[in-house]
C-alpha cells in the first residue's frame, strides 16, 4: 500500500493522504523523473497531536537530489523543533527567546542579513521518535523550514537529520551529541552540532585528571531500564565518550534515578570503591546530592581517599547557588550535604561572564516571560539556550557568503550553506565559537570546586578546546575533603586487593622469638620494681628522718616573735622553747655535727604509730616554697616535728607589723610565692594542705615566702585535738576563719581539708595582705565576734558573709580574684594551676620568684638608669670642653693653648725670620669723636670682623688688636721658611682691596683710608702673664714694623 501511495501521487500530482512515514521517500529517489509539483491544496489529519491543518504547496520546489532554491530574496523560514516539557533544559519557552533575539540582531542594519524577513516557526517534539519526526514532515509539507533548529533529543534528531539530508535542509542543534552523530556520511550530511560532541567532555575530563596523576577511575551514571521504551539516557550516552577517551576500561555501574533509593547507591558505591577512588557521576542534581550523601554516611568523605565529578550536561549554576542546600529538607541533612559536596568536582560547559553575555541573559528571561509566560526563576541561562542564537547566527553568516554567487537569486540547497557552515569561525553571544570540519562546535568546559568558607561553587580551572589545554585560574584552590592538602592518590598504597603490599606476617620462630623477648622484659621489669620496693622498704627501715632528742639543741635565751612565739607556745601547752636555728659552722663548741630544731611538740599517745612511708614521702617533698621538712622525734614525751627554720617570721608577723611598708611589688610577690609552693603541693601526693592561713606561711632570710603546717594530717590532728581546749574560746573560732563553708558545714573536719577549701584559705590570705586589717576584716563598724562570723560563713545562703574589699585601694584584677576564689561553690574556683597563670598576668611586669629577686632586678634598672645618665652628662661634659677649647684655640696659638691645657709652662721661643703687619685707620680719632661709643664699636667690629675672614685665606696669624690698630705676624708660631715677606705682602693688598669698598654703617658716604706697614726680620714670642695670658711678640722688628707704618701715609 505504501509503494501504491507513492505512486498514486507522483502519477495523480497530489492527493488527499494520511502523513504517515512512507512520504520519507519522496525526495529519495522516488520521483527523480517527475518534474515540477502542481500546486494542490492538501489535506492532512495528524490524529497523534490531536492536530488539524491545511497546507498549501506554495511556490515551487524541486526534489533533484535534494537541492532546493527559493527566488523570493529576502525571506528565509525558520523551524524550530524542541520539547514543550517547560521542566526540559531546552524546551521552547526556553529556547525562543534566544531565537527570536538572534533573528532581530542578524535583520537589523549591523546583522549579516539586514533588511531580510526571517520568519520562525515552531512544533513541539514531545521528545519523542514519533511525533518528533512527524513535525518535520508537517514543517516540510507546508514548505515552512529553509532551516531546522533542533530537535534536541538523540531519539528525536536521529532520523530529522536523516530526513532533513534527503531534503536538502540544514539541522543546526544543541543536541545530537552522543559519538553515533560524529561519523555524518550519508546519514547526516546537513547536521551541524552547535554544543559540539560529548568526546569533548571525555577528552576535558581525560586533562584534567591527568593533571592530578589520576589514572584509575570508575563511572556511575543514570540510565533507563533496558525494558523501557525510552532507550539509554543523555548520561549513559555521555559517559559511553568519556568511557572512550580515557583509553581504558573503567569500572561502571548505571542505575535508574527515577526507582533507585539510598541502599542502592550504597551498594553500587561499595561496588566501584572496590577498583576506584575516583568516581566520575552523571546524574541531574538531585540523584547526585543522595549519592554524595549516601557517600558521607559510608565515610567516604572524611577519609578524604576519594574524590567524586559530576558531568553537567549543561552550563551549570553552581557558580550561583548552592546545590547541597534544598528547602524543603532537614538542617542536619543539608550540612551533611554541604560536607559531602566537599569531595565533588564539577565539569560543565564553559559560559562567559561578561556583560554583553549578562544583559543576553536578562533579555531572555524578560521575553520568555512576556511572550511564552515562561519564568526562568534563580536558574541562569544555559549553554545550551544560547546555542540556538549562536546557531541562527551561523546560518545567517553561511546564507551571506552565498549570495554573491548569483546575484539576484538566493541559493537555499542544504549541503551549499552546510559546507559553508563547516569549519568557519565567528565571535557568538558565548564568545568565540569555532566549527570544525566535521560540523562540530569546538566546546569549552570548566571545572568548579566549592569553596568551605562561602559554601558556594566557583571555577578554579578551564579547559579550552581549540588548543587542548587545562588552565587554572590565578589564586584559586582546589579544597579536599577530609582536611587534605595535595589530591589523593587514585590507588590505595598495598593496591585495592593489598597486593601492593609485601606479606609482613611472621614465621613461627619469628613469632616465638618475640614471646620470648617479651617474657624477659616483663621479667627485668618485674625485678627492676621488686628491687625499688626493697629499697624504698630499706630506706623507710633505715628510718633516716629519725632524731633523737638528745641530738635537739635548745637555746633558752634566744628572742621570740610576736604572735609567732603564741602559736608555738599554745603547741608546747606553756613550754618556753622558740623557733632558732644554728648550721653546724656556729656551734659554740666546734662540733661538726647536725643541729635540729624544734618547731612543735605534738603530745599524744599515737605518736609512735605515725606510718613511716608517710614521713618518707614529707622528706622527700623539695621546692623552693615548701619549707622543709628534716626529720621527727618519736620518744616520748619529747614528740615533735624538725622543720627548715625561717627568720623573717610569719606572714602575718610581717602583716601586723606596721613599721613594714608592703608596695605592690611585696604584695605581688607574697601571693605569687603562696600559689607557686600551693600548686605544687597540690600535684605531689600529699595533695592539699588542709589548714593553710597565714600563720603558715613564713619568709625566710632571702625574702621567699614558703608554705609550712603541711602532711602528717592524723599527726597534726591529734595536737590540734589536744591544743584545742575550750571549744568556746576566742583563738578556737578565729582559726577557722580560713576554713571554708562546705569544710565547717561537716559535723568532723577533715584534717587534710580538700584543694578547694585550700582556694578558699589563699583568697582569705590576698584579703589580708592586700588590706592588711587582719583576717576576715568586714569594716571598721564590725563587731561581730569570730564564732559569730563562723557562723554566717556556715549558713551561705544567696548573699554569703564575705570579706568586705575597697575597690578604691584594690587593683580589680585582684578583687575578680578574691571573689572567684571565695565562691560559695567549690566548682566554681579556680584551682592553684589557673590561678598562677592569672597571677603571672597581673605580675607581668614585675613577675619574679619572691621580693628579693625584685628588689634585686630593681637595683640592676636603677644601675642601668645611672649608667645611661653617667654617659649623657659625660657627653655634655665633652661637648663644652670642645667649645672651651675652641675660644682658647682662637685666643691663643694652638701650639701654645695645648701646652695650657696640659698643664705645662710656655718658654718664650726666638724665630729667626718673621715678617710683622701693622695697620690702622686714617682720621679714627677725629671719626671717633663725632660718633657715639656705640658706633665706633660697631665700626670697629664690621671691619675687624671682614679682616678676620680674609687673614683665614693666607698663611699668617693674627696677634692682636688695639684701638683701630691690626696686628699680624707670618712665620710664627709655624715655621715657614721664606714665605712669610709673600703672605704678609699678598694680605696687605687683598686688606686694601677691601677697604676700598667697605661702607661705614652710620656714615655710608664716607670712605675709610687704611695706613700699612711691615718688616722682616727676628724675634721672640712667649705669653706674657697668668691671669688673661696673652701672646706677645718682642724685639726691634716689632718696632720696625710699627714706625713704617706710622710714618707711612693712607691708602
Amino acid at each position: 500500500m505504501a509503494s501504491r501511495t507513492r505512486k498514486q501521487w507522483c502519477a495523480n500530482g497530489g492527493i488527499l493522504v494520511r502523513l504517515t512515514l512512507t512520504l520519507s521517500g519522496l525526495c529519495a529517489g522516488q520521483c527523480t523523473n517527475i518534474g515540477l509539483m502542481t500546486t494542490t491544496t492538501t489535506r492532512a489529519s495528524t490524529t497523534e497531536t490531536g492536530t488539524t491543518m491545511t497546507m498549501t504547496a506554495g511556490s515551487s520546489r524541486e526534489c533533484i537530489g535534494g537541492v532546493r532554491t527559493m527566488q523570493s530574496k529576502g525571506e528565509v523560514k525558520l523551524a524550530v523543533i524542541a520539547p514543550g516539557d517547560p521542566h526540559h533544559e531546552q524546551s521552547l519557552q526556553r529556547v525562543l527567546p534566544a531565537v527570536l533575539l538572534a533573528v532581530k540582531y542578524v535583520s537589523s542594519p549591523r546583522g549579516p542579513l539586514p533588511g531580510w524577513n526571517i520568519k520562525v516557526d515552531y512544533r513541539d517534539s514531545y521528545c519523542s521518535s514519533t511525533y518528533g519526526p512527524l513535525a518535520a514532515f508537517q514543517f516540510y509539507i507546508n514548505q515552512t523550514a529553509d532551516a531546522f533548529l533542533g530537535p534536541v533529543c538523540d531519539y528525536v534528531i536521529a532520523p530529522v537529520a536523516r530526513y532533513a539530508g534527503v531534503w536538502g535542509i540544514p539541522v543546526l542543534t544543541a543536541g545530537a551529541q552522543a559519538e553515533a552523530f560524529r561519523h555524518k556520511g550519508q546519514h547526516y550530511p546537513t547536521l551541524t552540532r552547535m554544543m559540539g560532541s560529548h568526546r569533548l567532555v571525555g577528552e576535558a575530563l581525560r586533562h584534567i585528571l591527568r593533571s592530578f596523576g589520576w589514572k584509575i577511575c570508575g563511572l556511575l551514571f543514570h540510565n533507563h531500564e533496558m525494558a523501557s521504551s525510552k532507550g539509554n539516557s543523555e548520561c549513559h550516552f555521555t559517559l559511553s565518550a568519556v568511557y572512550t577517551a580515557l583509553n581504558q576500561t573503567p569500572a561502571h555501574k548505571s542505575f535508574n534515578q527515577e526507582t533507585a533509593d539510598t541502599e542502592e547507591y550504597k551498594n553500587l558505591l561499595s561496588l566501584i570503591a572496590k577498583s576506584a577512588r575516583i568516581i566520575v557521576m552523571c546524574a541531574n542534581s538531585t540523584t547526585i546530592r543522595e549519592i554524595l550523601l549516601a557517600a558521607e554516611e559510608l565515610g567516604m568523605v572524611d577519609s578524604g581517599e576519594y574524590v567524586f565529578f559530576s558531568i553537567e550536561l549543561s552550563s551549570s549554576d553552581n557558580d550561583s547557588k548552592e546545590p547541597w542546600r534544598v528547602d524543603g529538607d532537614t538542617d542536619e541533612r543539608n550540612e551533611k550535604a554541604r560536607k559531602a559536596y566537599q569531595a565533588l568536582l564539577t565539569v560543565t560547559a564553559r559560559t562567559p561572564d561578561n556583560l554583553e553575555y549578562l544583559n543576553f541573559s536578562r533579555e531572555v528571561k524578560s521575553l520568555a516571560q512576556s511572550k511564552y509566560n515562561f519564568i526562568f526563576g534563580n536558574s541562569s541561562v544555559s549553554t545550551f539556550v544560547t546555542a540556538f542564537y549562536d546557531a541562527v547566527l551561523l546560518y545567517a553568516l553561511a546564507l551571506k557568503d552565498s549570495l554573491p554567487e548569483k546575484p539576484g537569486e538566493v541559493n537555499l540547497d542544504g549541503g551549499n550553506l552546510t559546507r559553508r557552515m563547516w569549519g568557519k569561525s565567528f565571535k557568538g553571544i558565548t564568545g568565540d565559537v569555532n566549527i570544525d570540519e566535521n560540523g562540530d562546535r569546538i566546546a569549552d568546559y570548566s571545572l568548579l570546586d566549592m569553596d568551605p568558607e562561602t559554601s558556594k561553587f566557583e571555577i578554579v580551572a578551564n579547559y579550552y578546546g581549540a588548543n587542548k589545554t587545562l588552565e587554572y585560574i590565578p589564586g584559586k584552590q582546589i579544597h579536599w575533603a577530609g582536611g587534605r592538602l595535595e589530591p589523593p592518590p587514585d590507588t590505595p598504597t598495598c593496591g585495592f586487593d593489598g597486593s601492593l603490599c609485601p606479606d609482613n606476617s611472621l614465621p613461627g620462630y619469628a613469632i616465638l622469638s618475640m614471646v620470648l623477648s617479651s617474657i624477659v622484659v616483663v621479667l627485668v621489669v618485674g625485678s627492676v620494681f621488686i628491687y625499688r620496693r626493697f629499697k624504698l622498704e630499706a630506706e623507710i627501715a633505715s628510718m633516716t628522718w629519725k632524731v633523737h632528742w638528745d641530738d635537739v639543741i635548745v637555746i633558752p635565751n634566744a628572742k621570740t616573735r610576736g604572735s609567732m612565739y603564741s602559736l608555738i607556745a599554745n603547741k608546747f601547752r606553756g613550754s618556753e622553747l622558740t623557733i632558732y636555728s644554728e648550721d653546724n659552722a656556729s656551734l659554740p663548741d666546734g662540733v661538726d655535727r647536725n643541729v635540729y630544731v624544734p618547731t612543735g611538740f605534738y603530745k599524744s599517745k599515737n605518736c609512735q604509730s605515725m606510718i613511716p612511708s608517710t614521713v618518707k614521702l614529707m622528706k622527700d617533698l623539695q621546692h623552693d616554697h615548701l619549707v622543709r621538712f628534716y626529720g621527727a622525734c618519736l620518744e616520748p614525751p619529747h614528740c615533735c616535728l624538725l622543720t627548715e627554720y625561717c627568720p623573717k617570721g610569719s606572714l602575718q608577723d610581717i602583716l601586723e607589723n606596721e613599721q613594714i611598708k608592703l608596695d605592690r611589688v611585696f604584695r605581688g610577690s607574697l601571693i605569687h610565692d603562696i600559689v607557686r609552693g600551693m600548686a605544687y603541693l597540690h600535684a605531689s601526693e600529699v595533695k592539699s594542705h588542709g589548714n593553710l592561713k597565714s600563720s603558715n606561711c613564713v619568709v625566710d632570710s632571702r625574702f621567699v615566702l614558703k608554705i609550712a603546717d603541711f602532711g602528717l594530717h592524723e599527726l597534726r590532728r591529734s595536737a590540734d585535738v589536744d591544743s584545742d581546749g575550750d571549744k568556746n574560746s576566742y583563738a578556737y573560732w578565729r582559726k577557722q576563719l580560713w576554713t571554708a563553708p562546705e569544710l565547717l558545714r561537716l559535723e568532723r573536719q577533715l584534717p587534710e581539708g580538700t584543694q578547694k577549701g585550700d582556694v578558699y584559705s589563699f583568697a582569705i590570705i590576698v584579703h589580708e595582705i592586700v588590706m592588711r586589717q587582719g583576717p576576715f576584716y568586714l569594716g571598721d563598724n564590725n563587731e561581730f565576734s569570730p564564732k559569730e562570723i563562723i557562723e554566717g560563713v556556715r549558713r551561705g545562703g544567696g548573699s554569703p558573709l564575705r570579706p568586705v574589699i575597697d575597690d578604691a585601694s584594690v587593683e580589680e584584677e585582684v578583687a575578680t580574684l578574691m571573689r572567684r576564689c571565695w565562691a560559695q561553690e567549690a566548682a566554681d574556683r579556680p584551682d592553684f594551676p589557673a590561678l598562677k597563670q592569672t597571677i603571672r598576668k597581673i605580675n607581668k611586669d614585675y613577675e619574679s620568684s619572691n621580693i628579693l629577686d625584685n628588689l634585686l632586678s630593681r637595683m640592676e634598672q636603677y644601675a642601668t638608669n645611672l649608667e645611661t645618665l653617667v654617659e649623657e652628662r659625660t657627653a655634655d661634659y665633652l661637648e663644652e670642653k670642645r667649645k672651651c677649647e675652641e675660644l682658647l684655640y682662637q685666643l691663643l696659638p694652638k701650639s701654645v693653648a695645648s701646652q695650657l691645657i696640659l698643664g705645662q709652662s710656655v718658654i718664650a721661643e726666638t724665630y729667626d725670620q718673621v715678617t710683622i703687619y701693622f695697620s690702622d685707620i686714617v682720621g679714627f680719632t677725629s671719626l671717633s669723636a663725632e660718633s657715639t661709643p656705640l658706633q665706633v664699636v660697631d665700626l670697629l667690629n664690621d671691619l675687624y670682623t671682614c679682616f678676620d675672614s680674609i687673614i683665614e685665606n693666607f698663611d699668617v696669624y693674627k696677634v692682636e688688636t688695639i684701638g683701630d690698630a691690626y696686628m699680624v705676624v707670618s712665620g710664627l708660631p709655624v715655621r715657614n721658611g721664606m714665605n712669610h715677606a709673600r703672605e704678609i705682602a699678598r694680605m696687605s693688598l687683598a686688606l686694601r682691596d677691601t677697604v676700598m669698598t667697605f661702607s661705614i654703617r652710620h656714615r655710608p658716604t664716607e670712605q675709610l683710608k687704611l695706613r700699612i706697614g711691615m718688616h722682616s726680620g727676628p724675634c721672640v714670642a712667649g705669653v706674657v702673664g697668668l691671669k688673661m695670658p696673652r701672646y706677645c711678640l718682642f724685639g726691634d722688628t716689632v718696632n720696625t714694623a710699627s714706625r713704617m707704618e706710622s710714618n707711612g701715609e693712607g691708602n
